[in-house]
């Protein structure tokens, strides 16, 4: 073999394991905005493959640790764009290994907090006009993050974007906040009560069902600063925050249009679908006797309740800030908005593979809504069916910021 030409030894291959598949892809779909090295997470994955689902975090640990040693070496050897792009990837790596460490440990803190800053250190050397935000609400301080355009020139349109159940500041950057910055928006990255970010440093911090309470604390923000345009400014929500921003849309009459990706009037109703296979409705199957805290997690065997599930649940318990499972389940019952109470315009987006219960809410959403809706569900072909369009963020971003544009008269 000495002697033979191959083209490579990676191999596009992924995970038996449907939640392991996706958040490759959610790796590998950053790479559109420079989030991620499509070969590194190829290696990183055969490296998972091989050592078993439990060795994600320590992998992409790993990897982020050697991508953030580069960027410092080329940082010093003076090459600014190239350890700008290798921070970045450091960033997103160890954001991934963030997703898989347990909630609320050393470790997952540990891992934020250097997502959070191989992202700042990128900024620098790309020399981005940013500003760190943080918001005092309730007694926390939430975190976020104000973008300028290079282009700017003066007052102009504004997007105030918020991920999710597990998304982060940094991967919104990704996500949307470039392209954004690309057509020349103003962007406002925030974070509330019960998100990744607000959790690395407020350990007791939870969701809250009145999200109106602290994205107008936001919007007070964005409205403050001059080059802010009032009437061109939009409200976007990704995975979970799909729920945050309709909530905020039907309370707060300074929002112009809201972008809904995807649209959650029924949070409740969302998470239940995810226990399909484990029987529904945690209130319908399990009695009172059979309730667990946080405490007795720990205790049940794995016959019972498999590792991912019982993390799921500790995860569940401790972000929604309840004692029990049952409790948690009952408390999602205040997480819903009357689509009816929301009047601006919105637009609403969604994949045709995320399931049934994401789709019937996007459709009772396009079809109560006050105000005027454009619907756009991505498919299969185009690459696109996966949840927040993550396999393919381009086509997402051009749907997205064209209807933007064409809405808000720019």
């Amino acid at each position: 073999m000495a002697d033979s030409t191959v083209r490579s030894t990676t191999r596009v291959a992924g995970f038996e394991d449907p939640e392991l598949d996706f958040q490759l892809l959610r790796q590998l779909g950053s790479a559109a905005y420079g989030g991620a090295s499509v070969g590194e997470c190829l290696a990183a994955a055969a490296r998972i493959r091989e050592a078993g689902p439990h060795s994600w975090t320590d992998v992409f640990a790993e990897l982020a640790d050697q991508q953030r040693t580069n960027a410092q070496q080329l940082s010093a050897a003076g090459h600014r764009l190239g350890a700008r792009d290798r921070y970045l990837h450091a960033a997103n790596s160890y954001r991934a290994a963030e997703y898989f460490s347990p909630f609320g440990t050393d470790r997952h803190v540990e891992l934020g907090l250097a997502s959070r800053a191989a992202f700042l250190a990128a900024m620098a050397e790309n020399r981005t006009e940013i500003e760190e935000f943080w918001l005092s609400w309730r007694g926390q301080r939430l975190p976020g993050y104000w973008f300028t355009p290079q282009s700017d020139g003066g007052r102009g349109p504004t997007l105030v974007v918020t991920s999710g159940f597990d998304g982060t500041l940094e991967e919104t950057y990704f996500q949307i906040g470039v392209a954004a910055l690309e057509r020349g928006w103003r962007v406002l990255q925030i974070c509330g009560p019960g998100q990744m970010d607000t959790a690395r440093t407020e350990s007791t911090t939870s969701f809250v069902p009145d999200t109106e309470s602290w994205v107008s604390a936001w919007i007070d923000i964005a409205l403050d600063r001059p080059e802010v345009d009032p009437d061109r400014l939009a409200l976007l929500g990704i995975s979970f925050g799909g729920y945050f921003v309709l909530r905020a849309a039907a309370h707060e009459p300074r929002i112009r249009a809201v972008v809904a990706n995807s649209p959650v009037v029924d949070l409740r109703a969302y998470l239940v679908s995810f226990l399909a296979g484990m029987g529904g409705d945690p209130e319908q199957v399990l009695t009172p006797e059979e309730d667990f805290s946080l405490d007795d997690i720990d205790q049940i065997p794995d016959a019972e309740m498999p590792p991912t599930v019982k993390e799921m649940s500790r995860s569940l318990i401790r972000r929604f800030g309840q004692t029990t499972f049952l409790n948690t389940f009952h408390y999602l019952r205040e997480f819903n908005v009357d689509p009816a109470s929301i009047t601006c315009p919105a637009l609403a987006l969604v994949g045709s593979g995320e399931g049934g219960e994401p789709i019937r809410q996007y459709e009772e959403f396009a079809e109560r809504s006050g105000g005027p809706v454009t619907r756009r569900m991505f498919t299969t072909a185009e690459g696109a069916d996966t949840h927040c369009q993550l396999g393919n963020l381009t086509l997402s971003n051009a749907v997205t910021l064209d209807w933007l544009d064409d809405v808000l008269n720019r």
